[in-house]
C-alpha cells in the first residue's frame, strides 16, 4: 500500500517532465565559460537541477560529487541568486562541478520541473532516458547512466 501512494506521488510529480530529445541548455556557467547542452554528447550524460536553499539537494550532493569524474555532466543553480552568491555558495562547499544559473526558472519549466533535486539521465544522442525527481543514490544514478548506453 505505502509502495502504491509512494508511485503515484511520483507519477504525479512527473507528469509535465520533458520527454525525448532533451530541451536546449546553454549560457555561462558561474566560473564564466560558455555551456551548450551539445557539448554532452557522444557518452550517457546527466542533466541535475539543485538549489542552494533545498535541503534534500545538500544532502545529495555528495552522490553528485561522487559522478563528477567518472561522467559528463550539468547542475544547474534553480533560483538561488546571481552569479555571485552561487559561486560563493560552490566554494564554501568545496562544489566543483560546473553549474549553469536558472535565476528565472525556465529552464527548469523547458524541463517540465516544479521542484529540486530532479536528475535527468540523457542517452549518448541527447534524449532523455531517465527522471529521478527528488533524492537519488550514488548507484541508483550510476545505474540510469549505464542502461543509457545500451
Amino acid at each position: 500500500m505505502i509502495l502504491a501512494a509512494a508511485l503515484a506521488v511520483q507519477a504525479y510529480r512527473g507528469r509535465d517532465v520533458a520527454q525525448g530529445l532533451a530541451p536546449p541548455l546553454s549560457g555561462a556557467i558561474v566560473s564564466g565559460r560558455f555551456f551548450d547542452l551539445a557539448q554532452l554528447r557522444g557518452k550517457p550524460a546527466l542533466v541535475y537541477f539543485w538549489a542552494t536553499w533545498c535541503g534534500v539537494c545538500k544532502a545529495m550532493q555528495h552522490n553528485i560529487d561522487a559522478l563528477a569524474g567518472d561522467v559528463p555532466l550539468i547542475t544547474v543553480a534553480l533560483q538561488s541568486g546571481d552569479a555571485v552568491a552561487v559561486g560563493r555558495f560552490l566554494q564554501e562547499r568545496g562544489i566543483v562541478q560546473p553549474v549553469l544559473l536558472d535565476e528565472d526558472g525556465e529552464a527548469a519549466a523547458r524541463y517540465g520541473i516544479r521542484g529540486v533535486p530532479a536528475a535527468f539521465v540523457l542517452g549518448p544522442d541527447g534524449a532523455i532516458r531517465y527522471v529521478a525527481l527528488g533524492y537519488s543514490s550514488e548507484w541508483g544514478l550510476r545505474l540510469r547512466l549505464w542502461l543509457a548506453e545500451r
